[in-house]
């Protein structure tokens, strides 16, 4: 598995991580002839959706309760090929195909769901499931690295390389930098680094700048900014990529480039997170385009 490279995506709850992922992920193997397991870290089982054409993936923790225990399970009862030009039986034009397994957790309030991922990821391990013709193994991780078994692609050195979804709000920006902080905790001995962040666009001000900013601050790049496009939505209503539902569409292109950037990319760094302050200022100086009017709030309104 000398070529295999472990990637993931991590990013505040509600950014587009997942829709971001898997579109870029498609990209891969659609137009570069990539092959991937995709692993969601995510209890919603959504980071597989996409690209099985399926409402939710039925997980590892799901079936391991049904049962038994998960020792009683088979690679195949969890790892299921994507649908479509995805699917190692009919792979892409180009030869790519996808695989997909979702961890899953327990039910709200009830255990710990971090403890879903370290089983499901020490299973398909022990399984065989990161096979010699895999070219990629992506991690969906939820939200922040605040709990162990979220932060254990980052702990144990099971990704080398950390993709953060972030866009110009504040508190993205704040998840980018705290995930940033579990990286450089992390960096000397699992020896894993931030190799950039996706800038999934919300049409903040001055967005594109900030997010640049932020880069830079942090040491790493910026190393796409993904435009905001109602085909997406459109594409993900139908359970599809841009890939799949408008494989012309320019946003299709946007996704195929950072695809492109991902797989050439060198640039792996051990980040340098900011301080509160430092990043309130950030904020301050690049995400406020104009003074705001205190006198007349509301006036709108009430007119």
């Amino acid at each position: 598995m000398a070529g295999l490279r472990q990637i993931a995506f991590y990013g505040k709850g509600g950014i587009g991580k997942s829709t971001t992922s898997q579109n870029t992920l498609a990209a891969m193997a659609y137009y570069f002839g990539k092959k991937i397991l995709i692993v969601g870290c995510d209890p919603k089982a959504d980071s597989t959706r996409l690209i099985l054409h399926e409402k939710a993936q039925s997980t590892i923790m799901q079936l391991a309760a049904e049962v038994g225990t998960v020792e009683d399970l088979e690679l195949e009862d969890v790892c299921k090929p994507g649908a479509g030009p995805f699917n190692p039986e009919q792979p892409s034009p180009s030869g790519g195909w996808i695989k997909c397994a979702e961890s899953g957790g327990p039910e709200p309030g009830v255990g710990c769901a971090g403890r879903g991922v370290i089983t499901a990821i020490n299973f398909l391990e022990e399984e065989g499931a990161y096979s010699d013709e895999l070219d990629f193994v992506s991690y969906d991780v939820l939200g922040d690295v605040v709990c162990g078994g979220f932060a254990m692609p980052i702990r144990e050195g099971k990704a080398q390389e950390i993709y953060i979804v972030m866009s110009g709000e504040m508190m993205a920006m704040y998840a980018a930098n705290n995930i940033s902080r579990g990286i450089l905790k992390y960096a000397s001995s699992g020896g894993v680094r931030l190799a950039g962040l996706i800038c999934n666009a919300r049409m903040t001000d001055r967005e594109y700048d900030l997010a640049n900013a932020l880069a830079t601050k942090l040491g790493t790049q910026m190393i796409h900014f993904v435009p905001r496009h109602n085909i997406v939505q459109h594409a993900e209503l139908r359970r599809m990529t841009v890939v799949e539902y408008a494989e012309t569409s320019t946003q299709a292109e946007e996704y195929k480039e950072l695809a492109r950037k991902i797989i050439h990319n060198d640039l792996k760094v051990i980040p340098t997170p900011m301080n509160m302050d430092d990043l309130e200022s950030l904020l301050m100086e690049f995400g406020i385009a104009e003074q705001f009017d205190e006198e007349n709030v509301g006036k709108k309104a009430e007119a």
